[in-house]
């Protein structure tokens, strides 16, 4: 049975601070049309720069999920989502004028209770489920994380938590089906450890914390000196318990509202894909940086489903973006290994080159010479170069810069390049640009079939 897409029916307007920031923020939940899915708009900066809500715009996870896009940023934006998510909201403008959305009391409660408010409207569009049809894993050995996400006829969530604490002990929290997620997850809160709370302090985070947007928990008895000296830290006075288990005596909303929250975490970094899915999530010790490393991973693939229907056209008559004369400003490569002719489309996030294979190239000579076959490896190289003009494309000085293999990985080849053949190069980025770490993927046709594909991660360097 199709689903059709859904939006709020009106906006509606919360107030509250930021974990973080402490700042008193506003968010306007409003409505969208189909396919536009989630973006935020920072309506105090100039200009209202939209962000928009996709995975490959996540800069930082240490205590919250925040994004980047057009020169504005985002923070602690994993709740509202997750609220979207979990009631099954398609598409939405959320209007903030500050730089973190506010905290409303730790979970996803008064966001649900927001959109119930304002209403569900249906769209004439059908759901663009992201059907899971083969498993897609993320781990960290060395911290013991494991994301998992199996084929499933519709979306449920497993987790896992184990923080060697002896409050916590080990937790475990199901989504079974999506339709759970108010009365089950939406109202379980964040939590934090009390030994933790100087450090973050110290940090400059979670200056709007307080015991009515968190549970603290004190693994083992401390002084009442101690908690007073904490408490002054947050202008928070009048704790008083100091045994060992939920500070001042807190009341859990459920026996595992830990775990729940974690999943509540999960389901709000996942709207991140940018469609709903259709598997099943496993996921061990999950945090920020696991969520939003799946979610990059399953755009990933994605992108990759599309883009095998998606070939690029090329067309001599019309100008290229650039000619071998601009690609060699911005390649040190020469003949015989400058593997690019020419750049007919690029912008920020993806570039398009074309390489013509004549039967006068000198890798012919031995490869073979009964039989001429472009090397494979030559093929990897030219998307390689087209990658490496789109990234140094982006700074300042390109020919002060070289780009260098990292890893090569997942690279299938499915057809011979002969010559006489056009071979148009693509190439995507999979991730924002970090520490001059960049992560691509890459195809190359010839004559509307695929001949290679495969991911591709280099490294910008300054030439000495």
């Amino acid at each position: 049975m199709s689903e059709k897409q859904r939006t709020l029916a009106k906006e509606i307007s919360l107030t509250g601070k930021g974990l973080h920031t402490g700042i008193n923020v506003t968010i306007t939940l409003k409505p969208a049309p189909a396919n536009f899915g989630y973006k935020f708009c920072r309506t105090d900066l100039p200009g209202k720069p939209v962000i928009d809500a996709h995975a490959e715009h996540v800069t930082e996870t240490s205590r919250g999920t925040t994004l980047v896009h057009n020169n504005a940023s985002v923070s602690t934006i994993e709740h509202v989502l997750a609220a979207f998510h979990g009631m099954k909201v398609d598409n939405a403008l959320i209007d903030l004028n500050g730089p973190e959305a506010p905290i409303m009391g730790g979970s996803s409660w008064k966001f649900v209770e927001a959109i119930k408010e304002a209403g569900i409207v249906e769209l004439k569009e059908e759901r663009n489920y992201y059907i899971v049809k083969q498993k897609i894993t993320f781990s960290d050995e060395e911290h013991g994380v494991d994301l998992i996400l199996y084929p499933d006829d519709h979306f449920s969530i497993n987790v896992l938590i184990d923080y060697n604490s002896k409050i916590l002990g080990n937790q475990y929290s199901i989504l079974d089906k999506i339709e759970d997620f108010e009365e089950e997850i939406s109202r379980s809160r964040t939590f934090v450890f009390f030994h933790e709370l100087e450090s973050l302090f110290k940090m400059g985070l979670i200056k709007g914390g307080d015991l009515d947007n968190a549970i603290v928990i004190l693994e083992k008895e401390v002084s009442q000196e101690e908690i007073d000296r904490i408490a002054k830290l947050f202008n928070r006075p009048g704790i008083t318990t100091h045994k060992e288990g939920i500070l001042n005596n807190t009341e859990l909303r459920y026996t595992n509202e830990p775990a729940r929250h974690k999943l509540l975490d999960l389901m709000g970094d996942l709207a991140l894909v940018g469609q709903p899915i259709k598997g099943k999530v496993v996921a061990t010790r999950p945090g920020h940086f696991a969520n939003t490393r799946l979610a990059k991973i399953i755009r990933q693939e994605i992108r990759k489903t599309h883009s095998k229907g998606d070939i690029p056209v090329y067309n001599p008559e019309i100008p290229p973006v650039f000619g071998i004369e601009e690609i060699k400003k911005r390649l040190p490569h020469r003949y015989p290994f400058l593997l690019v002719d020419k750049v007919i489309h690029i912008d920020e996030a993806s570039i398009v080159g074309i390489k013509n294979v004549t039967n006068t190239e000198a890798f012919f000579q031995g490869h073979f010479p009964d039989e001429a076959v472009m090397p494979g490896v030559l093929l990897v190289e030219a998307l390689a170069q087209i990658g490496g003009v789109l990234v140094l494309n982006m700074v300042e000085e390109p020919e002060k810069y070289s780009t260098y293999f990292l890893k090569i990985d997942k690279v299938k080849f499915k057809q011979k390049v002969v010559p006489g053949d056009t071979v148009i190069l693509k190439m995507e980025l999979s991730d924002i640009v970090r520490r001059g770490i960049v992560q691509m993927f890459g195809q190359a046709f010839v004559g509307g079939k695929l001949a290679v594909e495969g991911e591709l991660v280099a490294q910008i360097v300054k030439n000495k």
